[in-house]
């Protein structure tokens, strides 16, 4: 059943039909019948989502539209807005995998029969699944608070929180905590009942889980600027940084990756606070697909209204939000939170650790993410010298650029331990892993990150200390830092690293310059010789769009998620023609691999850019920003067609401008009708000039290697000035 209110943009549209936003606009002012919009504003119209896909049909724009896009549309058009749906399809998506037989029962009726029973089926499965759960009508707020109350009381009258906070030591929250989920009521769920229906479609196909997580990574890359993602394999070292916790908080869960990153156990439980309501819920929802741990969740400000002041948890980790004024300075100058100093209005960060640390239990570990300001920063320096005399600050790691947002900033993560006895003499581990920074905007070196970062803390752990490596890692004895500024950048304290064969190394990348130089001269094309003006007629042209419906090439579009761990060639490696580097959301959408003599194009940035895909890069996931191009090698030569794709005329005219963007519509792009023996002509000569193109671009990169490799070897003395 096709829900009527469900509304879709052009851009959707566009997906719809896997055509570029400018064939939407055209085909509305060329055709008469095309729907007219119910919604959204006059720059950016909606339209009804049932009348675009009959249109598309009638004018064989699109054969059917692909469930898992449709279930999309669904959501995203939703009218009481994405996350309501997305809250909504996970509910039913946990009684799905929790009970099938309950959901194939409710849903055999009407929408309504469907609608009226669902709220007593949830309350079967989310009540034991994520405690505290709010039934229609109350609120269970002592389950909030990580109780197990034998009878439930209305909102009217919470049940006291087991270590309340007096008036005292803190002051009264304006907006105290919530439970993160509140089990719909039927006329709320009414609306959704096609959603419903079509995502447990989808989960008969893919599984609760991997739909669930399709819909969240398409929600979330549909908005970008509204979340700060903690990305999986950051994730993943800060929770082996904890080891195998049984009870966990994140303070500030966020989507909730990282106690989705927690190693299981039998006895897990999971306890999250997240500031907003629907981030709150979400995380709920994937928790509770993704294990069978009690999810306790809760939703309010942390700092100022605590969900959970009586837990002693073995482990906290949290990515808390950087460069807050108005985390509750004003409120919260009494707490009892802060055993190692009041944080400054500037130190919102140093709230989030003294947090942290009264939620562990003796002996505890949290893991923090830090803005690296926060290691050297003077208005943090006398909390710094106290965490450090008392032996709670444990380790400062220093992450590459481009561990996490911002990705231009190297980062920290911080591990501390609430004391549970007296060091004699204390130290503090100093890991620096700026050295595993990759080239690309694909994120660092992981791998090498987590056998450095791991290797070193668990020595430390063990031992009380770690074997000296020069740039990588050391252990200070406590005294050492505690100076005028308490500074704790790991960079300042690091001997740097030994470089024994500086100048052998040089020589090295010389002898390379040498040769990638000599090869760029062989690959010069010749002189070039002007067509005579005779035989310069204007070929016959026909366009990527054309030959895409005569069955000349395939054409495909980048995703929005895949298989784990499987490299992404993206906009900025085919610009710059390096390796694939990128990462896609980890989901159960079907990537687009490449394979050798696929055409790939950028549609973003207006560079006259096309690239063809050889074995090296085949089997690579097709990033976003991406048009793929698979032309039949019976009717097109690979490098005649990206040849003549890279036209900055043909660019030109096959793109439309924005005030900030320029986007290019690919099935407009042009080329000469050409037979295969002239077509291979040309293709030879672009062929050439492309391996010329990557020898200047290699000679450039070995020179500037070269260059700063002599600047740092005679500025630090490995090497001699004459």
């Amino acid at each position: 059943m096709q829900d009527n209110a469900t509304e879709v943009t052009a851009a959707g549209i566009a997906r719809l039909a896997g055509v570029g936003r400018a064939a939407v606009s055209n085909w509305r002012r060329r055709h008469a019948d095309f729907p007219r919009p119910v919604g959204g504003t006059e720059t950016s119209p909606a339209f009804a989502l049932a009348e675009v896909e009959e249109w598309l049909r009638r004018h064989r724009k699109l054969a059917e539209v692909p469930l898992k896009e449709r279930v999309w549309q669904q959501l995203a058009g939703h009218p009481d807005g994405p996350v309501t749906a997305l809250v909504h399809a996970g509910c039913a998506l946990l009684l799905i995998h929790d009970r099938p037989p309950v959901w194939l029962d409710i849903s055999s009726g009407t929408d309504e029969r469907l609608a009226a029973l669902l709220p007593t089926a949830l309350d079967e499965v989310l009540t034991p699944r994520v405690p505290g759960t709010a039934r229609p009508g109350r609120t269970d707020r002592s389950r909030v608070n990580g109780q197990n109350p034998v009878n439930t009381q209305p909102a009217a009258t919470p049940v006291t929180p087991a270590t309340p906070a007096t008036p005292a030591t803190q002051a009264t929250p304006a907006t105290p905590p919530t439970p993160a989920l509140a089990i719909p009521t039927a006329p709320r769920l009414l609306p959704s009942v096609p959603l419903l229906r079509g995502v447990a479609e989808l989960a008969a196909d893919r599984g609760a889980r991997p739909t669930f997580e399709f819909l969240l990574g398409r929600h979330l890359d549909a908005n970008p600027r509204q979340y700060t993602l903690t990305p999986p394999d950051l994730a993943g070292l800060m929770a082996a940084l904890a080891s195998t916790p049984a009870t966990v908080l994140d303070p500030s869960c966020g989507t909730g990756a990282l106690l989705r990153a927690v190693a299981d156990r039998p006895d897990r439980r999971l306890h999250a606070q997240d500031s907003s309501p629907e981030l709150a819920a979400l995380t709920a929802l994937r928790l509770a697909l993704h294990t069978r741990a009690p999810v306790h969740a809760a939703a309010g400000d942390t700092l100022r209204a605590d969900a959970y002041p009586g837990l002693r948890a073995d482990a906290v980790l949290c990515h808390p939000p950087f460069n807050e004024r108005n985390w509750g300075h004003d409120d919260l100058a009494y707490d009892p939170r802060w055993e190692y100093g009041f944080p400054a209005r500037t130190e919102s960060e140093l709230a989030w650790v003294q947090h942290a640390l009264a939620r562990l239990r003796d002996g505890g570990t949290a893991v923090l993410l830090m803005p690296p300001a926060v290691a050297s920063r003077r208005s943090g320096r006398r909390i710094r010298a106290d965490l450090l005399r008392r032996g709670a600050l444990r380790a400062v790691v220093a992450l590459p650029a481009g561990a996490a947002p911002p990705y231009s900033v190297p980062l920290h993560l911080w591990v501390l331990r609430r004391p549970d006895r007296t060091h004699a003499q204390p130290e503090l581990l100093l890991v620096d892993a700026g050295r595993f920074t990759a080239e690309g905007r694909g994120g660092p070196d992981w791998p090498g990150v987590r056998e450095a970062v791991l290797d070193a803390w668990g020595a430390f752990d063990r031992d009380g200390g770690v074997e000296e490596r020069p740039g990588v890692a050391r252990s200070v004895p406590v005294i050492e830092l505690l100076d005028d500024d308490v500074d704790l950048t790991p960079a300042r304290r690091l001997p740097p690293p030994a470089d024994t064969d500086g100048a052998g190394r040089l020589a090295d990348v010389r002898a390379r310059l040498d040769e990638t130089l000599r090869l760029t001269a062989e690959l010069a094309p010749p002189p070039a010789e002007p067509v005579p003006s005779a035989a310069s007629g204007r070929l016959p042209l026909t366009t990527v769009g054309e030959l895409a419906r005569a069955g000349a090439l395939v054409m495909r579009t980048g995703g929005h998620g895949g298989r784990a761990r499987v490299p992404v060639l993206t906009d900025h490696d085919v610009l710059a023609g390096t390796a694939p580097s990128g990462t896609l959301p980890e989901s159960e959408e079907e990537p687009v691999l490449t394979e050798p003599g696929d055409v790939v194009l950028p549609v973003l940035g207006g560079g006259a850019v096309a690239r063809v895909v050889d074995d090296a890069t085949a089997g690579a996931v097709l990033g976003r920003n991406l048009v793929l191009l698979r032309p039949d090698p019976a009717a097109l030569d690979a490098w005649f067609l990206a040849g003549f794709l890279r036209g900055t005329a043909n660019h030109r005219q096959a793109s439309s401008y924005a005030s900030t963007a320029t986007r290019l519509d690919v099935r407009r792009l042009q080329l000469p009708r050409l037979a295969p023996d002239e077509q291979r002509r040309y293709g030879e000569r672009f062929h050439a000039l492309d391996a010329f193109e990557r020898a200047l671009r290699e000679a450039g990169r070995l020179g500037e290697q070269l260059v700063r490799g002599m600047y740092d070897g005679l500025t630090d003395g490995t090497i001699a000035p004459d």
